[in-house]
């Protein structure tokens, strides 16, 4: 297990210290090349929000989604495009229609969600260096421009005044801690149980704890704010490709059927109408292994989606049989240009392993 200082961005622990040895006397190279040789993977890393690294005491929304600072992000794809191919998710998806195998060292660059700064500060840096990349977005927040419903969870554990915190829905009831972080502590708990439940009672949990507490998010807060369709747009238009990130970012497999039929379908006729072209690649809300199934990728494929990509970490020796559930590397916002760089060149080694959980629809065919 990879821990994180946040001072220094660097990996602590024995694959940690590995990932810093190997960088620092320049063993990386020569051990991409014979990976390179051996196995020939597609690499797709996985960013939520780019933007400077706030002070913990005064940002009152979700820390967690900050995958790195405008900085270290430009230099990571320094490293990215001097070290690797950076290919288009469209272009995956067409070498696996016809066969074809792709480049050596391909990797590809995704966003989850839609945040603004997406479009503030990555989308400049990746057309400066013209490198490719696809943004997942939840078509029902760009249309709204309310916040995201686990950010502004979040941000209500944060800043309420209420004496405790009372979930029924998730069998916890608490005290609300003084302490800030850790209400950011508690808040972390809450998001981690509340996605073992329906899609829907998550939605009406928050949605309570915002009447409870007079809390409404039918706000556009300045650092919780989603992208605008001119905005998208105009990323679209430079060559950008947008995918799907569904409507409100609810858990796929954790809807009913007809509901997660409808979902899907409405985000790509969303992004067909908007973009004025075919919406083809698909990302799963949340994406580990409770958030998607194989019912969601037969309803992701017939809606007409070329490819889906998930947020189980890993790479994609054979993409061609996994095309609806292609994992990804998540890039976390302390990493060390050490540590980013050894997760690409030896990702089994150094990226973060995912907690595997059964879904109830799993479970029902024990």
């Amino acid at each position: 297990m990879l821990t994180q200082e946040e001072g220094q961005g660097r990996a602590s622990g024995i694959r940690g210290r590995m990932a810093e040895l190997c960088y620092t006397t320049g063993a990386l190279q020569p051990l991409q090349r014979v990976r390179s040789w051996l196995q020939k993977d597609l690499r797709i890393l996985a960013y939520h929000r780019i933007m400077p690294l706030p002070d913990s005491a005064s940002f009152d929304f979700d820390l967690e989604l900050i995958s790195t600072t405008p900085e270290r992000f430009r230099a990571q794809m320094l490293h990215v495009k001097q070290h690797f191919v950076p290919v288009r998710l469209s272009d995956v998806a067409a070498a696996i229609n016809s066969g074809a195998a792709l480049p050596p060292d391909a990797v590809a660059i995704t966003f989850d969600d839609g945040y603004d700064d997406n479009y503030r500060i990555a989308y400049p840096i990746l057309r400066e260096l013209n490198i490719p990349a696809t943004f997942f977005v939840s078509t029902g927040h760009i249309d709204t421009g309310k916040p995201y419903g686990y950010d502004w969870l979040v941000h209500m554990i944060l800043l309420t005044n209420a004496p405790r915190l009372v979930l029924p829905e998730i069998d916890m009831d608490v005290p609300m801690p003084r302490d800030r972080e850790l209400r950011r502590s508690l808040a972390g708990t809450v998001l981690k149980n509340m996605k073992s439940i329906d899609a829907m009672a998550q939605e009406a949990m928050i949605g309570r704890l915002e009447h409870e507490w007079n809390m409404p998010s039918n706000v556009r807060p300045d650092d919780c704010r989603p992208m605008t369709w001119n905005q998208v747009r105009e990323m679209h238009a430079a060559g950008f490709e947008i995918g799907s990130h569904g409507v409100y970012h609810r858990m796929l497999a954790k809807l009913q059927h007809d509901l997660m039929v409808d979902e899907i379908r409405q985000s790509k006729a969303t992004l067909d109408r908007e973009l004025d072209a075919p919406a083809t690649l698909m990302s799963y809300p949340v994406g580990g292994d409770r958030a998607f199934d194989d019912a969601v990728m037969n309803a992701t494929r017939d809606a007409g989606f070329d490819l889906a990509v998930c947020y189980i970490c890993g790479t994609n020796p054979r993409a061609a049989s996994h095309r609806y559930a292609l994992r990804r590397l998540p890039v976390e916002r302390m990493m060390s240009p050490g540590w980013f760089a050894a997760m690409l060149t030896l990702p089994s080694l150094v990226s973060y392993p995912t907690a595997h959980h059964e879904s109830p629809r799993e479970q029902a065919h024990v």
